[in-house]
């Protein structure tokens, strides 16, 4: 048996009808998308279904729309006897609270209450119009690094924000050290630069407001030890304890997601094999292929993705018919 990661995705992985192919094959799917609605108070679940786009891609409904999907998909695939027992779990931003969910540690009505205030306190840190985030493609870390050194002023805050792959960096800060950021990028031999449509510059230090909002939150709720262990976005090690747990949420909101090093201390030191991304798109799963090339990588946002799953566990059956 092949040693197994879940990872589940963050905020960008949203679109209208996201898990719906799930939600029409699995009853637990579909149940899951009725308790998000009843722990919320809304009809999240008509929103991801119908939206409109414009409400969806709001950070305080994107969030809790991507973490109901995701955990939609798990309970689909245990539904279907999936296999899947992984060693390990870890979600991209957002993604750590699923990955919380699916592994124990949190119940998945508290984890929706929070990432909704969440994604309210992010975007109201920072007045619109004043934030920005751009990635940074074709240059590795350590020259990011340099020029988020060289773009500071005394107009803002410039921070790296997230490691993505081993070329594609995240920057956020105010408007324009980022764009000074760009523009040296440019100059230094960058693939691509460019600012992202994003709502907030997030996983900066003009996140503080937020982090500031969600302390209490997360002191107040029931973070259990969970059952494997979680690879932490801020410390990109592995985490076994609840209060660990989270104090990383905390750290998190205005520290940078070090997926990089996540991915390749689970591939290289805890030996995973075959990472499995649970939930919309399959970001994550392009991500791991340049980032650990020697693993596995595959995502079931669908139930097309049972066939390749099975033939990555070396199972029968498992078809999307």
């Amino acid at each position: 048996m092949r040693k197994i990661a879940l990872v589940f995705p963050g905020q960008g992985s949203q679109k209208v009808g996201m898990g719906q192919g799930w939600a029409e094959r699995s009853a637990a799917a579909r149940a899951t998308f009725e308790e998000a609605d009843e722990a919320l108070g809304f009809a999240l679940s008509r929103l991801v279904r119908e939206g409109p786009e414009e409400e969806l891609t709001l950070t305080a409904n994107t969030q809790p729309a991507i973490l109901a999907t995701s955990v939609a998909i798990l309970r689909g695939l245990d539904e279907e006897g999936s296999d899947l027992s992984p060693a390990a779990v870890a979600g991209h931003s957002l993604g750590e609270y699923t990955a919380l969910v699916a592994v124990g540690a949190l119940e998945l009505g508290d984890a929706l209450r929070l990432v909704r205030r969440r994604g309210e306190l992010m975007q109201e840190a920072v007045p619109a119009g004043e934030g920005a985030m751009a990635a940074v493609l074709g240059l590795d870390a350590a020259a990011v690094e340099g020029i988020v050194a060289d773009a500071q002023g005394d107009d803002g805050v410039l921070a790296v924000a997230n490691y993505n792959a081993p070329e594609q960096t995240v920057v956020a800060g105010h408007v324009a050290p980022v764009e000074r950021a760009v523009g040296l990028a440019r100059e230094r031999g960058a693939k691509r630069a460019m600012t992202l449509p994003v709502s907030a510059p997030f996983h900066s230090p003009l996140m503080a407001p937020a982090r500031r909002g969600m302390t209490p939150l997360l002191d107040a709720a029931d973070f259990r030890d969970p059952s494997v262990p979680v690879v932490v976005n801020v410390d990109a090690r592995p985490v076994e304890h609840g209060p660990e747990l989270r104090d990383a949420l905390v750290r998190q909101i205005d520290g940078a997601v070090r997926w990089v090093e996540s991915v390749e201390r689970m591939a290289g030191e805890m030996g995973i094999e075959l990472f499995v991304e649970v939930g919309p798109g399959a970001v994550l799963t392009g991500l791991v292929r340049r980032i650990a090339p020697g693993a596995g990588a595959l995502s079931l946002a669908d139930p097309s993705g049972l066939g390749k799953l099975a033939e990555a566990l070396g199972t029968e059956g498992g078809g999307a018919g």
